[in-house]
Order: structure tokens, then C-alpha cells, then sequence
């Protein structure tokens, strides 16, 4: 199958954009050199099939690898050599080979049954059965299994990689004849080993050596003549010789013959098994490249989760559409010295802004910018992710061409400006429409009018083209240029004119300054030297971008608070339409209330008239005896108590959520009250309804008063609580009114009566906080989010602002503005200190430092 590559130039566009060592950061990532061999052929593709293949079985491998279940290890010898070279019939694989290549067949099985067993959904025999992981399972769907071959050699081999000795029976003969011969060997050889001991002629400590597979004694040169033998060996200083008795020439020299003997053995088994392998050869190649593909797709995944990286969406026009992109060298480099990198927003979509020709100071971040844009652009289409926000989107592009750095060569006679024309040449040639280019310093190395107007006559041509492009330069009428035909945008880089430092933040929608002057005199650059070049260019000149700056800052600064007034007019009509709905609901919803009443009273009364004839009758058939009857009229007393506590329940229900409201402002108002002076009081708990059912109530005057106690003034039929007693006075509650009246005057009541006036008190209650309710409101429609306290001193200025924060706590308000200037910095540190002890205060941080920087605090709340 013919693969769509990208075409890329110069020749060395990899190394230019830092692809190569990305590259080889990503090899490092590999457990295997198969997997690596695979990395090191990776180019980037024009086909979006192929990408979305790519990045997606990347995801996949992430997800895999953020999971509970691991993937089998991928850490194999390669053995496709060996493979080829059994081919032949009559060769052999060594046992070491053999064990390399049954762990690849235990990996291969390990994967299958992963993918393809473990991880799946759904019965195989009905149309619901899927893959957890499609991509990579699929490439495993086709592919055999060896589980034959498999079990033979995990039969023959040991974990140490050697033939077990049961591999034959002639092997299990040899090696038990061996071990007997060896046995015997080691008897003879301690014999006389302790007899060269007790004649002195080794010492005590000497032990047996092996010399050349021969067992021998090292000993002295003096006493090497006592001791018949042949010698093997002497060491290094000729302070020791290896004699092998004579005794032991025979025994060695059998067992020299059992191992050629058991070798023989041994090749022959694996002759035999070669034999086996030979058939299979070209699917066992196929395997090796398949877990190659799978350590490949690994070593991707690693690199993600080590710098963030995403896969991004492909789209199927040309279009860069980034947010929170990050350069990956540069994010390693930074993390490692414990620094962050500053995110680039970008967004490149055809027709409109199709290229960005981006300005601003040296060292500014421009060059960055766009090795970020090509290297970014470059890995997508390799299939590897990337560091960017989830909701980015990337488009696919046939060419990518830079023009960066220094290209002149002697021996090919270019200058450096030549060599940026013979590469401009190539763009205008062959750039179109789904065509990248990326040129640094653009119109740059020569007379900058000529420069100047050869560029903007090139620039002409690739907004012609429909091509894409990521362009640097400081020449003022490209800006221009720019900014007066379609297809082109400008962009800058933010550079910081009080603290005369580069911000390294992308802002598109408008030029920027090269800020010539002001580095020139950061720099040291002597004063005269300065005034002199104002004098020849001209002050005017020189203040322009001063001045559009100022112009483009406040143009920015209005237009964010237009679109924040647009935001809260869509809330408000959102809030609106939604109120509208609400009120419809309620209103139906109390349609349904009354009707539903209106049958239940009905019904109410329908059971009452019942109760009431019945109770006639009773009274009638009792012929009117009065303990019967005060047994009667009591049953109706206490039916109708029973129908009033189920209207009080009712009542009770309907100021709840009232009540809850009021709970909820009054505990955040509460969560700040001890930040408040010293000497204040806590805010009040609101008062919790009980909700116990009442009871039906039967009087017992007898019940002895206490504070607390519910009591009836005689004469009246209101109730009270009894406050305090003192004597024959008690103060007594009756609702919002205090007064004192004798005890002789009071009536305890019942235990059902005094629950029944205790639960009428919520209520009322949840009255009153509706009140306040509308209150807080009213002052959250008038409330400014922004305090001016710039000419406060510091302690007036931190009173101040503890009222302003206290307020925005209590309304619930998110975030909040303090304007305090820059001067010393003495009075935006007072301001800070207090901020950082106020509970309910989630953060605070400077404002943006195009609408006031550090003169500026913004505080976001809990």
C-alpha cells in the first residue's frame, strides 16, 4: 500500500524544529531495540486515515495504561535474525535463542488473550460483542497463535534457558554419567588433596580448582615435583601452579568425552526443533514486527503522560486551532529548573487568518512560537501526541516548509540572504493551499527597503496561494500590510514596558513593538547616544508604537468589558425567561393547591357533618347521661384538634423553604463573623423549626410552673412563655410582647396544647425572613464588584477593603477588583497580608497586564 508522506523542506526540516531529538527522546521510551528500530523509521503522513489510526490507538494505550489492568511486559530480544538463519535445513537454534523466542510466544499469547478475551463486551455469537480497545485488538484478530510450538519448548527448556535433562533419553543417560563420573572424580581429588595437606605440601586452605574443565590442585612451585601430575597452569606471579594428579587424567579425560558426547545430544535436539520452527518462520517474523508495533504505540503513550499530551481532533481542512500548546523540549527544560511554560493560543482557519505574521522585541519568544507551531504540527501527523488543551483542533497539511537560521555555504557560493531567497523560491514554486510555511525574520539579511518590499511582494504571492504560515519580522510596512488585507493577521508578543521584560504570551489581533529604545537603554546604552537617534528618526516615529500600544490596550480593554456586558445581558435574559417559566409553573402548580383544598375541604367537611350526626345519635341513644356524653363531646373535641394539627403540618410545610433560604444567607454571613471587631457578637443561628407531629391536648391545671413553661392568663385564651419567675411574678412572652403578671393569674396548659403553640412560632418566623431575603436582593443588584483605594493610607485602606470583602461574602459574589495602584507596592502588600487570613477568599493574583497589571488585585471567593 502506497503511503502519503508529508513533503517537508529544506532536507533538514527535523533538525531545524527539534524533531530529532524528540525522536530520540521517544526511543528512549521503548522496552525493546524492535520497538526502537520501529521509532527510528517514523516520518510524518499527509493521510488522514492513517493519523487518526495512529493517534488513536495511542489513546487507547493511554487509557490502558491509566487502568488497574497492566499490559504484558514488552521487553523482548529480537530474534528475527536467528529466524533467517535456520532457514536452511540442518541448522540449529541455541537453547538461549530458543528460551528468547518462547518468551515472545508467552508474550504473543499474553496480548491475545488481553485484547481479544479479557477485554471485551458483549457475547460473541450476537451483534452487541465489541472490543474494549478496537484499534489495538484488531491487529491481533488476524494473527495466529503457537501454542503447540509454545508448549514443546516450555517442555524442553528450564528457566534458566537450558535442555532439561528428560529433553531425550539419551541425554538423561549422558548427564547421570556424568554426575556419577563426577562424584567419583571428587571423591579421588579429596583423597589426595588431603594428603598433600598432611605432608605440608599445600596449605590448609587450598581448595580444588578448574583449569581448561580439568579439575586440578593449586600449590606451590617448590613442591610441584612430589606430587605426580601434569601442570595446566601457573598464575600471573609464578607464585602458584595447577597440577592435575595422574590419577584424575583418566576420570577427567571421560568426562571431557560425556560432554562432547551430551553437546552431540544436544544439537541434535535442536536440530529437531529448528525443524519444527522452519514452517512457521514467516508468521513468527510477522509476530516479532507485530510487538514491535505494540512497544512502538507504548513508548507514544509514556511520552504523554511525561509531558501532558493529548491526541488531538483532526479535521479534515487545513486549520491550526490550539489552546494551552506548549513546546515539549522546552516544557522538560523548564520543569527540570522548576520554572512553567508559558501556554500558546493560536488559531489559524481559512478564509479569514490563514496567516499570522507576528511581531515584537527580540528574545521575545518569536522564533519559539513558531518551532512550537512546526514541531506541534509535525508530531500530530507522526501520530504522537501532543501538549495542548483537549479542545483543540488540528488540521492536515501535504507540505511544511521552513526558512529559519543561517544557510550560507561557501562551497555552494549562498549568502546568507541568498539562501533565503533560493528557499522562498521553493515556497512560491510549490506552496498551495494545504501548504504550512513557517519563515523567521522574514525580508531580513539585506537593505531594508529592498528587504522590506520583497517581502511584502512574497507575501502577496502566498495570500495568493491559499497557503498557511506562521511568519517573524519587524518590518513596519508588512504590519501594515497586513492589517489591510484579508487572510493575513497580525500577532505579537507582549512585552512588559514597566518591568522591561518579555512576557513570552502570543496576542493575535494586533502588532507589536520591537521596543528598540527602551531595550537599548535597559541595556546601558549611553543616554546621548539614545537622544541622538530620536533626534534623526523623530520622536513622533519613535512614540507610534508607544501610542498604539496605549490605543490597542484600551481598544482591548473595551471591547472585554462589552462582551462581559453582553455575557450578563444573556444571563439576564436567561435568568429572565427562566423566572417567566417559574412564575408559570407556581401559578399552575397554585391552580392545582386550591383545587386539590378546595376537594379536600369537601371532603373535610363532609366527614365532619358525619361525625356530628353520629355524635347525635349517640347522645340520644344514651338517653343524655352525662359522663357518656362528656366521653362524646370529648371524641368530637379531639377530632377537630386533630384537623387543626393538620393544617398547622401544612402551614408548617409552605414555610420551610422559606426558612431554609434564610438559614442559608445568614450561615454565610455567619462563616465571617470572627473576622468582625472585637467586641461584636455572633450572628444569631436561625431559629430550627421543630417537626413533631402535635398531639391531641387534655388541660391539667395542676402542672407545676417552671421557666419555659407554656401558660393561659386567666380570662384570656392567648398563650405564653413563662421567661423567668421572681416571687409571685413571672415575665411572660406573649409573641413580640414582654410582660409581668402574678403566678396566680397563670394556667399551665396541656403537653399537646404548649407543642402546638411552640410550632406556630417558625412560621411567623419564616415570615419575617422573607423580608430579609428581599433585602440581600436588593443590595446584590446594587453591589460594585470594585473598590478604588488608591490615596488611602495602608490601615484605612485595609478597613476598607475588610467591609468590601465582608459584603461580597455575604451577596455570594465570585470575584472581586481592588484598585490600589503600584507606587511603592507598600499598600498592595498591606492588602495582600489581611486577603491571605480571610476565610471564604479561594485566591487572589494580579490583573491582566493589559488592564492594569500589578496595579490591580483580583480576588476570587469560595
Amino acid at each position: 500500500m502506497e503511503i502519503n508522506r508529508l513533503d517537508v523542506y529544506p532536507h533538514n526540516f527535523s533538525e531545524k524544529i527539534g524533531y530529532s531529538e524528540v525522536r530520540h527522546l521517544l526511543e528512549e521510551y521503548c522496552a525493546s531495540s524492535l520497538g526502537r528500530e520501529e521509532m527510528q523509521a517514523l516520518e510524518a503522513s499527509a493521510d488522514k486515515e492513517e493519523i487518526v489510526r495512529a493517534l488513536d490507538e495511542t489513546r487507547e494505550m493511554i487509557t490502558i495504561m491509566a487502568g488497574e489492568s497492566p499490559l504484558p511486559s514488552l521487553a523482548l530480544v529480537d530474534c528475527r535474525d536467528v529466524l533467517r538463519r535456520i532457514r536452511p535445513q540442518g541448522t540449529f537454534i541455541e537453547e538461549e535463542e530458543l528460551l528468547d523466542l518462547l518468551r515472545m510466544l508467552e508474550t504473543l499469547h499474553s496480548l491475545q488473550h488481553f485484547f481479544l478475551e479479557e477485554h471485551t463486551t458483549g457475547e460473541r455469537a450476537v451483534e452487541t460483542f465489541s472490543y474494549t480497545y478496537p484499534r489495538l485488538a484488531s491487529l491481533l484478530e488476524d494473527t495466529p497463535s503457537f501454542p503447540k510450538i509454545e508448549t514443546h519448548l516450555r517442555s524442553l527448556l528450564t528457566e534458566e534457558g537450558k535442555l532439561r535433562d528428560n529433553a531425550s533419553r539419551d541425554l538423561l543417560r549422558i548427564r547421570q554419567t556424568i554426575r556419577e563420573t563426577e562424584r567419583s572424580l571428587s571423591g579421588m581429588l579429596q583423597r589426595i588433596l588431603s594428603t598433600a595437606r598432611h605432608e605440608g605440601w599445600v596449605e590448609q586452605d587450598v581448595q580444588p580448582a578448574l583449569r581448561d574443565g580439568r579439575l586440578v590442585i593449586p600449590m606451590s612451585p617448590m613442591h610441584k615435583r612430589k606430587l605426580r601430575g601434569i601442570i595446566h597452569d601457573e598464575s600471573a606471579t609464578g607464585k602458584t601452579v595447577y597440577v592435575e594428579p595422574v590419577e584424575l587424567v583418566e576420570a577427567n579425560n571421560h568426562i571431557r568425552e560425556l560432554e562432547s558426547e551430551e553437546r552431540r545430544e544436544v544439537i541434535r535436539i535442536l536440530t529437531e526443533v529448528a525443524s519444527r520452527l522452519r514452517p512457521n518462520i514467516p508468521h513468527l517474523l510477522t509476530s516479532y514486527s507485530l510487538l514491535a508495533h505494540y512497544d512502538f504505540v507504548r513508548a507514544k503513550a509514556r511520552w504523554a503522560a511525561d509531558i501532558g499530551g493529548i491526541c488531538p481532533r483532526i479535521s479534515d481542512s487545513p486549520i491550526v486551532e490550539w489552546w494551552g500548546a506548549k513546546h515539549p523540549l522546552l516544557l522538560r527544560s523548564l520543569r527540570a529548573q522548576g520554572r512553567n511554560v508559558v501556554p500558546l493560543d493560536i488559531r489559524l482557519v481559512a478564509p479569514e487568518a490563514r496567516i499570522l505574521l507576528i511581531s515584537g522585541p527580540n528574545a521575545g519568544g518569536k522564533s519559539v512560537c513558531l518551532k512550537t507551531v512546526g514541531l506541534l504540527q509535525y508530531l500530530v501527523q507522526c501520530g504522537v501526541p501532543v501538549p495542548m488543551a483537549d479542545h483543540s483542533s488540528v488540521g492536515i497539511f501535504d507540505r511544511l516548509y521552513i526558512d529559519i537560521g543561517d544557510e550560507q555555504s561557501i562551497e555552494d557560493d549562498l549568502s546568507t540572504y541568498s539562501s533565503h531567497l533560493r528557499n522562498m523560491k521553493h515556497f512560491v514554486r510549490e506552496g498551495g493551499a494545504r501548504s504550512l510555511l513557517l519563515i523567521d525574520e522574514f525580508g531580513g539579511g539585506t537593505e531594508p527597503t529592498i528587504g522590506g518590499a520583497i517581502a511584502q511582494a512574497l507575501l502577496h504571492r502566498f495570500n495568493d496561494a491559499g497557503a498557511f504560515g506562521v511568519i517573524t519580522t519587524h518590518y513596519q510596512n508588512l504590519k501594515t500590510y497586513a492589517e489591510e488585507h484579508a487572510g493575513l493577521i497580525n500577532g505579537a508578543m507582549l512585552y512588559d514596558r514597566h518591568e522591561m521584560r518579555p512576557l513570552f504570551r502570543l496576542s493575535i489581533g494586533r502588532p507589536g513593538s520591537s521596543f528598540a529604545i527602551e531595550i537599548a537603554r535597559k541595556i546601558g546604552l549611553p543616554e546621548e547616544v539614545i537622544s541622538e537617534v530620536r533626534e534623526t528618526v523623530g520622536a513622533d516615529y519613535i512614540d507610534m508604537d508607544k501610542y498604539l500600544q496605549d490605543v490597542i490596550r484600551d481598544k482591548r480593554y473595551w471591547e472585554s468589558k462589552r462582551q462581559s456586558i453582553r455575557q450578563e445581558e444573556k444571563l439576564l435574559q436567561e435568568a429572565s425567561s427562566k423566572y417567566t417559566e417559574e412564575m408559570t409553573c407556581i401559578a399552575e402548580e397554585r391552580k392545582r393547591i386550591i383545587a386539590e383544598a378546595k376537594k379536600e375541604a369537601q371532603r373535610l367537611i363532609q366527614e365532619a357533618g358525619g361525625q356530628i350526626e353520629r355524635t347525635i345519635r349517640e347522645i340520644r341513644e344514651a338517653e343524655a347521661a352525662k359522663d357518656e356524653t362528656r366521653i362524646i363531646r370529648q371524641r368530637l373535641a379531639d377530632y377537630k384538634e386533630g384537623l387543626s394539627a393538620e393544617e398547622e403540618a401544612e402551614a408548617l410545610a409552605r414555610a420551610k423553604k422559606t426558612q431554609r433560604e434564610v438559614e442559608r444567607l445568614l450561615a454565610r454571613r455567619q462563616r465571617h463573623a470572627d473576622r468582625k471587631a472585637k467586641g461584636k457578637e455572633p450572628l444569631p443561628k436561625p431559629h430550627q423549626p421543630s417537626e413533631e407531629a402535635p398531639s391531641s391536648a387534655t388541660p391539667l391545671p395542676t402542672a407545676p410552673l417552671t421557666e419555659g413553661s407554656v401558660v393561659r392568663i386567666e380570662g384570656q385564651k392567648a398563650l405564653g412563655t413563662i421567661i423567668s419567675l421572681s416571687g409571685r411574678e413571672a415575665t411572660v412572652a406573649l409573641g413580640e410582647l414582654k410582660t409581668t403578671i402574678p403566678v396566680k393569674r397563670l394556667h399551665a396548659v396541656s403537653p399537646a396544647e404548649a407543642e402546638r403553640h411552640r410550632k406556630k412560632i417558625s412560621p411567623t418566623q419564616a415570615v419575617r425572613s422573607s423580608g430579609i431575603i428581599d433585602q440581600i436582593h436588593q443590595k446584590r443588584l446594587t453591589f460594585r464588584q470594585e473598590i478604588d483605594v488608591r490615596g488611602f493610607r495602608a490601615n484605612e485602606a485595609v478597613d476598607a477593603v475588610a467591609y468590601f470583602v465582608d459584603e461580597a461574602l455575604q451577596l455570594g459574589v465570585s470575584s472581586v477588583r481592588i484598585l490600589h495602584g503600584t507606587g511603592t507596592g507598600a499598600l498592595r502588600e498591606s492588602i495582600r497580608t489581611y486577603l491571605s487570613g480571610v476565610r471564604g477568599v479561594q485566591h487572589f493574583h494580579d490583573e491582566d497586564v493589559r488592564f492594569g497589571g500589578a496595579g490591580i488585585t483580583v480576588v476570587e471567593m469560595e
